[in-house]
């Protein structure tokens, strides 16, 4: 098979490389190889999402030089002042940057081309993510929140502020940023598992004016809406399965312990399904991260363990 077309198919199957570190590396160990193919001088949409994806997977592998290359050609095709380009541009410097006066010197480059052009959405986005790798969280948070101001309909901005307010301690208004991701995007099951978890981990720790076992029983909802939009999305069951164990443990009087089992034995039964098809390599069950397979097993387990004592 063509190069190009190996990682379109590649791509097909990992989305979102970006998130996984051997779905990065293996991307970024195919530019070498694209960039001196004769494919890379097609000049087709798919070709440039190859370059873009590469790019961004070479910088964070630290092939430099590939990513060099990459930016050049994407360069030469759109153009310098092209708002992507800047940005890509701009994602290059700070991943070469050698010390924080450099990644300075990028913030303000990004500051002043806002100052030309305020509706550089690509370039407002990275100057919120250095400001964030600075460590400088409020100031990250007071631009996101600007920026929302007058772009209200961006979902992935929401979900980042959701984020931040998590990292802070700030349950209730992480919660909000994801209600507002759901106005977008009403059937986005992983939106709903993650206000299932942050509702949940807000009640787990005692977050002030919090009724614990409503938050569970919201957070139950949530996770339960998730996996009735995706059948198969292990962490709404892993959810599910986790909060209705703590109402068993509790054993609450008031009549829902028998439906709090009988969802518990469900997500028990998808879980188990998920882990024993991804453990056997079933084609189309391997899109799963390993990560969140091991702990599916270890909660089921430790249940096991639980009940049999």
């Amino acid at each position: 098979m063509a190069m190009l077309k190996l990682l379109l198919s590649y791509l097909s199957i990992h989305p979102s490389p970006l998130r996984n570190p051997s779905t990065s590396l293996h991307l970024s160990q195919q530019a070498p190889a694209f960039l001196s193919s004769s494919e890379s001088t097609k000049d087709t949409q798919e070709t440039w999402l190859i370059y873009e994806q590469l790019l961004l997977s070479c910088l964070r592998t630290g092939d430099d030089s590939s990513a060099r290359v990459c930016l050049q050609r994407l360069s030469g095709r759109f153009g310098v002042d092209s708002a992507r380009v800047k940005a890509l541009t701009g994602l290059y410097d700070e991943a070469t940057s050698n010390s924080r006066g450099e990644l300075e010197s990028v913030l303000q480059r990004y500051q002043d081309i806002l100052k030309e052009d305020p509706t550089n959405m690509p370039i407002e986005k990275r100057r919120i993510s250095l400001l964030l790798s600075l460590g400088r969280t409020e100031d990250g948070i007071e631009a996101l929140t600007s920026l929302l101001s007058h772009s209200p309909n961006d979902a992935e901005s929401w979900a980042h502020l959701s984020s931040l307010y998590f990292t802070q301690g700030l349950y209730q208004q992480s919660v909000f940023c994801l209600e507002e991701v759901l106005l977008i995007l009403p059937n986005a099951y992983n939106i709903f598992a993650r206000i299932g978890e942050v509702t949940y981990i807000s009640a787990s720790a005692g977050a002030s004016g919090t009724n614990q076992t409503e938050a569970f029983e919201e957070a139950i909802k949530y996770f339960a809406r998730s996996v009735e939009l995706s059948e198969w999305y292990l962490r709404g069951w892993y959810g599910l399965k986790l909060v209705t164990g703590k109402f068993i443990q509790a054993k609450p009087s008031d009549g829902t312990l028998r439906k709090m089992e009988s969802l518990n034995q469900l997500a028990t039964e998808k879980l188990l399904q998920i882990v024993g098809r991804f453990r056997r390599n079933e084609k189309g069950w391997m899109g799963f991260d390993e990560a969140e397979i091991l702990a599916a097993k270890n909660l089921i387990d430790r249940d096991e363990q639980k009940f049999s004592r």
